[in-house]
């Protein structure tokens, strides 16, 4: 599979090609694309679409990626082999217990909708099994596309923040051709410079970053990208605090204050967020708050919500 998505940030703006099949008006296709010249139905948070939908792809995620034998797999899988544990129809035989059975690394794992996008409408609803020469051209949109479906989430969340509207245009005119994006065929989505539109969408969020987090104690602490691994930082104020892309693997954040911090990026596996106050986070995930620990104390952004593995909220 591509490499996950790094901090993300972009350009490279194809046009949407029309009257294909698997584009806009397409029935596999997602909401933002299914009628074109209409305007959509409001949803009351446009992340909520960003969510895989597994029985409309095709294992995607169980097959494209290496496995290391490790904390996160109980085996050594090569890239591009289905897992074992990869049943007929695409599901995973022991989803109900990938914890128990020694894949908590696939727990996290979350493609934003790019599985269902890149086989229902990329590919017209055609799947590896069936076509064995669409496996390779179908790992590197999912690669592209799961970058892409990351960035949606970041813009959604920076044009519902009414302190960034002076940059609203710019998110939005970038919503806007990275959704049209999404909808290219594979050869073209394989030709984007991910890079390149990663830089520029980065450029974008890191404003939107500065001035969500104006006036806060926090927001001249800069620690983007910093070894953060273990540390103690047991109830400490990191309001508006830069995290971005920091490394906080197992650090203690135990009823820290992390209110309005920029977690873009940041590797939160096995942090503890036990009691922690994350409202309104910056460009928090899912898989970020799945690789973690928390409690029912925990205060997550209320688009997120807490894990089954945390305990009931």
């Amino acid at each position: 599979m591509a490499a996950e998505v790094d901090h993300l940030g972009g350009d490279q703006g194809a046009d949407r090609p029309r009257g294909r099949r698997g584009r806009a008006g397409h029935p596999g296709a997602p909401d933002h694309l299914r009628q074109p010249g209409r305007t959509p139905v409001p949803h009351p948070d446009p992340r909520e679409q960003l969510r895989a939908d597994c029985g409309r792809c095709a294992g995607l995620c169980c097959v494209l990626p290496a496995f290391a034998a490790s904390a996160d797999f109980a085996v050594d899988k090569p890239a591009g082999r289905p897992c074992t544990h990869l049943q007929g129809d695409f599901r995973c035989g022991i989803h109900a217990d990938l914890r128990d059975r020694g894949f908590p690394g696939c727990t996290v794992f979350d493609c934003f909708g790019a599985g269902q996008q890149t086989v229902q409408v990329t590919f017209g609803g055609r799947d590896w099994r069936g076509s064995p020469e669409l496996a390779a051209p179908m790992g590197t949109a999912f690669g592209v596309l799961r970058q892409l479906h990351e960035l949606l989430w970041y813009l959604a969340e920076a044009l519902a923040l009414p302190v960034a509207a002076p940059l609203h245009p710019e998110l939005a005119a970038l919503r806007d051709r990275t959704e049209q994006l999404t909808a290219a065929g594979g050869d073209e989505l394989a030709a984007v410079d991910t890079g390149a539109y990663r830089a520029e969408a980065g450029t974008l969020l890191q404003a939107v970053s500065e001035l969500a987090r104006a006036g806060l104690p926090g927001r001249n602490r800069d620690r983007r990208g910093a070894d953060l691994v273990g540390a103690r930082l047991r109830g400490a104020d990191l309001r508006g605090a830069s995290l971005r892309g920091a490394y906080l693997i197992a650090a203690d954040l135990r009823g820290a204050d992390l209110r309005r911090a920029d977690l873009l990026g940041a590797d939160l596996r096995a942090a503890d967020l036990r009691g922690a106050d994350l409202t309104g986070a910056l460009f928090l995930t899912r898989p970020q708050v799945a690789a973690a620990r928390g409690d029912a104390g925990t205060i997550l952004p209320a688009v997120l919500e807490h894990p089954a593995h945390w305990g009931a909220p």
